[in-house]
């Protein structure tokens, strides 16, 4: 499956190089962008999930607005 995965990848990318007429191999500098875009789209997506998630545990465990949870 990773394979596959790949070669679809490749090709979307092989599609964009050519609409923006980026020679194939990339120039030094854009490789060096595309692969920095990599580690941070690898790294940002597990980030952006774990706040999501706390927002969300905040969100739960909150109390509605106007009440504060304690004994009256």
């Amino acid at each position: 499956m990773a394979w596959l995965i790949s070669l679809l990848v490749g090709i979307g990318v092989g599609a964009a190089y050519a609409l923006l007429g980026v020679r194939s191999p990339a120039p030094p500098l854009v490789a060096l962008v595309g692969l920095l875009g990599i580690v941070v789209g690898e790294q940002g997506v597990p980030w952006v999930k774990a706040r999501i998630a706390d927002r969300h545990v905040v969100a739960v465990s909150s109390p509605p607005p106007g009440q504060h949870g304690g004994p009256r």
